[in-house]
């Protein structure tokens, strides 16, 4: 029997996933176990899925992908993205950031047919991390069960004043001004009509350096390892969301489903362009950590 149920609410149409096992699963909130099960040495404990780097089994490894012990969906794998327990986006080599991107694809490749392929990533306790070695999950969600999930209108941010946005060679960057989040960014590929699955190794690298910077230039607001999810949309138009977790969900956030954002998109963006291209990033960071406080 699953260790989860997708259950819609008759009225209001909105899914749940109802998963009571998931509760037993490891939580750096509590406690962290006392040996990490994705790091170096651990290889033989955990059935892998795909790995790049050495063979089945050993400690050459780069990435691994494992099957969630606790899953909420049929199929449900951790992404893991180095040995290093404690290097990520912001840290690691963008070569190794590229490999995370291409064990993305090629996840989402293994599984498209089977349902709605949905990757994430959570950091920190306040961005809903279990365990704090970097990792990432994928999900694949039955057809049926409709994901309530923006949809993004390229066309609009387009024709937008450059201003507004930071254009790369196969990208956008923007804050969207129905930002539900304080600093929350879209990276969104210029090409229409394709999914996550249809990207290329150039657009990979494009977007390794893309999502590498912009955690950087968050660290400047946040502080190193601030918490954050990020989410890669799973149809067509797909763009990657960051979101920093700047502030807990309020009771009229919650009861509603209106969010309040207390940071304007546009300043937001501002901040990025400043510094996207900025050749000292960890000098600008000291500055600025000793200088910003947010109000959320």
């Amino acid at each position: 029997m699953a260790d989860f149920k997708f259950i819609q609410n008759p009225i209001s149409k909105k899914w749940i996933v109802s998963a009571p096992r998931r509760a037993k699963r490891p939580d750096v909130a509590i406690s962290s176990p006392s040996v990490c099960p994705f790091c170096l040495g651990q290889e033989s404990n955990e059935k892998e899925l795909y790995r790049v780097g050495g063979e089945e089994g050993d400690s050459n490894w780069q990435i691994r992908v494992l099957p969630n012990k606790f899953p909420f969906a049929p199929i449900h794998e951790i992404i893991v993205h180095s040995p290093d327990h404690h290097k990520n986006f912001d840290e690691l080599p963008l070569d190794q950031v590229e490999l995370i991107l291409k064990t993305y694809r090629e996840r989402f490749n293994a599984h498209k047919e089977k349902g709605q392929v949905y990757i994430f990533h959570n950091r920190g306790e306040g961005g809903g991390e279990s365990l704090p070695h970097p990792h990432s999950q994928l999900t694949v969600v039955p057809h049926e069960v409709k994901l309530d999930i923006p949809l993004l209108s390229l066309q609009e941010e387009s024709l937008k004043d450059s201003s507004s946005r930071v254009d790369t060679e196969h990208f956008l960057i923007f804050c969207p001004q129905t930002s539900q989040w304080p600093d929350e960014v879209w990276i969104a590929s210029k090409k229409t009509g394709e999914k996550f699955s249809q990207i290329s190794d150039e657009e990979i690298l494009d977007l390794a350096f893309a999502l590498s910077r912009l955690v950087q230039i968050l660290d400047l607001r946040h502080g190193h390892e601030f918490p954050f999810n990020f989410y890669i949309y799973p149809g067509t138009n797909w763009y990657l969301r960051l979101i920093p977790r700047a502030k807990s969900l309020g009771g009229f956030e919650i009861g509603t489903g209106i969010f309040v954002n207390t940071q304007d998109p546009n300043e937001t963006i501002a901040f990025i362009k400043e510094h996207f291209q900025a050749p000292d990033i960890e000098k600008i960071k000291r500055e600025h950590q000793a200088q910003y406080k947010r109000s959320v």
